[in-house]
């Protein structure tokens, strides 16, 4: 009985969202961002300082990036207790308290252990506690519970923090968040697409994306995953070389859309001026001074800025990213 209501309290509150990022992922992404951190204080809100990568990586480089402070709070849930002193078996919840490292130096004293310490709540990131630090930092960064990742954003840009977070590629058609990168205001870091993340022990093995090492730590690989952010980078402003000239068998238009199908990214015509639906991969790919993006292609979805159902001769196509390219003769 105790088990199985504890494998049911863990699968309630991890969803399948316990992913944990490795050293080199958060190593190969932030060395993009270096001067970006000078002077500022760093919040990572989903992270144990004695187990995040995001907060090992800060404290090895707190100095080489001249950090102002450096804040990483962690979620602790309540556990479930069984009690049996009415004379049948209950369950209540014992209540537990996040960690926090809140620091300004790091020198050759410096002892994580005697530095860490306890919240006065949970840690969950959406508590007031937490939305305190939140509201003190100048960059979020952390790879958040995929299932609260919209949660997290939306309460980054209501406090109009600058952030470099993990997340699914699906959230990028999200109608909080869509018009932010259709507007420019927030766009992809440098990895986009697989990754791969540690998972806790009691993770179900999986037919594909799984395995298990030789130490016995279980993995999963994620096809879809991306890095967002709103930190400039230099990717952003690359121009997308288009070798495909428009060409009616190849581009087909949609039933009910005077716009194109464009099946992958190199198949984008360069001479074309109008519409044209293409994957959602684009916008990793997207500089706004070479194309304009006009909406979305999805399937039914309650967002304004879904324009339109896909298909073509009467079938469904996968949703799509509607631009237009600037530089069309």
């Amino acid at each position: 009985m105790s088990n199985k209501n504890t494998n049911l309290h863990r699968a309630k509150r991890c969803k399948d969202d316990e992913f944990y990022t490795t050293y080199e992922t958060v190593l190969d992404e932030l060395s993009y961002y270096k001067e970006q951190f000078k002077d500022k204080i760093v919040l990572c809100n989903c992270d144990d300082p004695f187990k995040s990568n995001f907060c090992k990586y800060f404290l090895d480089n707190f100095n080489m990036l001249g950090l102002k402070r450096l804040i990483c709070t962690s979620y602790t849930p309540w556990e479930p207790v069984q009690t049996d002193e009415t004379g049948k078996l209950t369950i209540s919840f014992q209540p537990n308290f996040g960690k926090i490292l809140d620091i300004t130096e790091v020198n050759e004293d410096f002892d994580l252990n005697s530095s860490v310490k306890e919240l006065k709540g949970n840690g969950d990131f959406r508590s007031k506690e937490c939305v305190e630090y939140l509201k003190i930092c100048d960059i979020v960064v952390t790879n958040p519970p995929f299932s609260l990742f919209k949660k997290l954003f939306m309460l980054i840009m209501q406090y109009k923090k600058q952030f470099l977070i993990i997340g699914n590629q699906n959230a990028l058609t999200y109608k909080e968040i869509f018009p932010l990168v259709q507007n420019n205001q927030v766009w992809t870091g440098y990895q986009f697409g697989e990754m791969k993340f540690r998972v806790p022990a009691y993770s179900e093995p999986r037919s594909t994306r799984y395995w298990v090492d030789e130490t016995g730590q279980k993995w999963r690989s994620l096809g879809n995953a991306m890095w967002l952010t709103n930190l400039d980078n230099e990717r952003r402003h690359e121009t997308l070389k288009l070798i495909q000239k428009f060409n009616p068998e190849i581009h087909p238009k949609y039933d009910n859309y005077d716009a194109i199908h464009v099946r992958n990214i190199t198949e984008i015509p360069f001479d074309y001026k109008g519409i044209m639906g293409v994957p959602i991969t684009i916008i990793n790919r997207y500089n706004s001074e070479q194309f304009e993006i006009v909406g979305e292609a999805n399937h039914g979805s309650d967002s304004e800025f879904d324009i339109f159902k896909p298909t073509i001769n009467g079938k469904e196509t996968f949703k799509r990213i509607l631009i237009r390219n600037r530089y069309a003769s």
